[in-house]
């Protein structure tokens, strides 16, 4: 079902460490709203779309998802490249660098490590389908938070994509919502 591109959805080359900003990221990773609960949730609900169509979406959307885990994990790699231990306590990485020293791990940005009771699906395609649109409304606004706290250029293009990504997602959702209430569903 999987095919790897060795290839980013959108290309990431940050230009300067931000320790500061690597700690507010890494919520897009491993945080309740982030890419790795999005990918997880779609994954596992595509199996209680009454159809093909539906199945179909969702997968795709996963999957997409996956590549944006992996998006948010370069960027986070490349904020903290070469940082002295002096640059994260400064940044107060400290207790991520004791369990991880840079490893890449999923949490967010207050260090609470990933958990699968994020990952909502109620089996009713309805239902499943607001949470979607609801997941997508709360990741969008933290890609805008995030882009708030940044002028660097490097990085604001990146996020911009995944943002714009959100709304697409978002959309997507909403159609198939509209389809499957007017199929009576």
């Amino acid at each position: 079902m999987f095919k790897y591109e060795k290839m980013l959805e959108y290309p990431i080359n940050i230009k300067k460490k931000d320790l500061k900003m690597a700690k507010l990221l890494i919520t897009q990773f491993g945080g309740p709203d982030g890419e790795l609960s999005a990918a997880l949730r779609y994954l596992s609900q595509r199996f209680s779309m009454p159809d093909e169509k539906g199945k179909a979406l969702l997968s795709d959307i996963g999957t997409e998802e996956l590549g944006h885990v992996e998006m948010i994990c370069t960027m986070v790699d490349q904020l903290i490249s070469n940082a002295s231990i002096d640059e994260i306590k400064s940044a107060g990485l400290e207790s991520w660098y004791v369990q991880h020293n840079k490893g890449i791990y999923p949490m967010d940005a207050n260090g609470v490590p990933y958990t699968s009771a994020y990952i909502q699906s109620s089996g009713n395609p309805i239902v499943d389908l607001h949470e979607n649109m609801a997941a997508e409304e709360k990741a969008r606004a933290t890609y805008e938070n995030l882009m708030d706290l940044t002028n660097d250029e490097s990085l604001l293009a990146p996020l911009s994509f995944l943002r714009q990504r959100e709304v697409v997602h978002y959309n997507r959702f909403k159609e198939l919502l509209n389809y499957y209430k007017q199929k009576g569903y």
